[in-house]
């Protein structure tokens, strides 16, 4: 029971919190979504993705973890265009329900999951937490992945919904996100700490305010939305995201023999709910955004049921 509580109050109530005040700031003020969502993709984002990847120590023997993120990623992708074809989903519908299915809220709730899953219960072992290390740096490799294809994939099939596929190229081209993920990898290259730098502490803040503003972007859009909870479409994205992601996830674990804390933390973080940043860009391009946000909202809050069964079959699957 309390691993349940635990999840609420660390992982879900404070999303909520900052979500409901972008609900109330956006009906009290009229906030304009479009700034908002710029800010989001053009500062903040690009800031969070350089810390992260630039800051990331990668072992060698987790490199594997890319490999798989890949193929789940792929996987999803396929699946819910292939279901949202099935269904005769409209092409602006049919490109959020895939964002909505393969891009996840790895940073923000799956990280801080994967530490507190790692730090309490089973995890600890004569008073100390030792596999709470490389169960971080794993989530680390899922969420530079997440970053990078959000950054190109999730943005094009949202421009691609209303555009050429050559104008939705060049849209991707335009996010700073991009450039800052070459830079990151390139600066990693060479022996100096670019952290020591004056302009560090800058980069960090923008970095350190990308979760606060999106989750109050999120709640601005959330406060313009037009829910209707009979949406079977996004019901269906739920189901995909929270439950789907795991089943996909537990054959590709078993394909790279992927087992305990790696396999654990894997498992648990393909059932996280659905990016905010997919809400976030599907407002900047105008594609289907309520449809996005809805799944986001539903998503979050159903995770808090979905993810204990999820972190519970982990630990009876893949013992440590």
């Amino acid at each position: 029971m309390s691993i349940v509580l635990n999840i609420f109050l660390d992982n879900i109530l404070p999303i909520f919190l900052l979500i409901l005040s972008g609900v109330i700031l956006g009906r009290s003020f009229h906030l304009d979504i479009d700034t908002l969502s710029k800010l989001n993709l053009y500062l903040f984002m690009p800031a969070f993705t350089f810390v992260n990847l630039y800051e990331a120590q990668i072992p060698h023997a987790v490199l594997l973890v890319l490999v798989f993120s890949s193929l789940l990623l792929i996987v999803n992708l396929a699946l819910s265009e292939g279901l949202g074809r099935t269904l005769h989903f409209n092409r602006p519908r049919r490109k959020a329900f895939q964002n909505a299915v393969s891009f996840y809220n790895s940073g923000n709730i799956g990280l801080p999951l994967i530490q507190l899953v790692f730090s309490t219960g089973p995890a600890v072992v004569n008073g100390t937490t030792p596999y709470l290390e490389l169960a971080t740096t794993v989530q680390i490799m899922v969420i530079v992945l997440q970053n990078l294809t959000t950054a190109t994939i999730c943005y094009y099939n949202a421009a691609s919904a209303t555009e050429k596929p050559a104008a939705a190229i060049r849209r991707v081209f335009t996010l700073p996100a991009m450039y800052t993920i070459a830079l990151a990898v390139i600066l990693k290259q060479i022996p100096y700490d670019f952290t020591q730098l004056p302009v560090w502490a800058a980069v960090q803040y923008l970095a350190d305010g990308l979760v606060a503003i999106a989750l109050v972007t999120l709640g601005v859009q959330l406060s313009h939305t037009h829910f209707d909870f009979k949406l079977k479409a996004a019901w269906l994205a739920v189901a995909l995201r929270l439950l789907g992601g795991p089943l996909i996830a537990l054959p590709l674990i078993k394909l790279l023999g992927f087992q305990g804390v790696v396999a654990q933390t894997v498992f648990i973080s393909a059932g996280v709910p659905t990016a905010v940043n997919s809400a976030l860009i599907a407002a900047e391009r105008h594609n289907d955004e309520d449809f996005a946000a809805q799944v986001v909202l539903m998503s979050t809050t159903l995770c808090a049921v979905s993810l204990i069964l999820v972190i519970y079959l982990a630990r009876l699957l893949f013992p440590i």
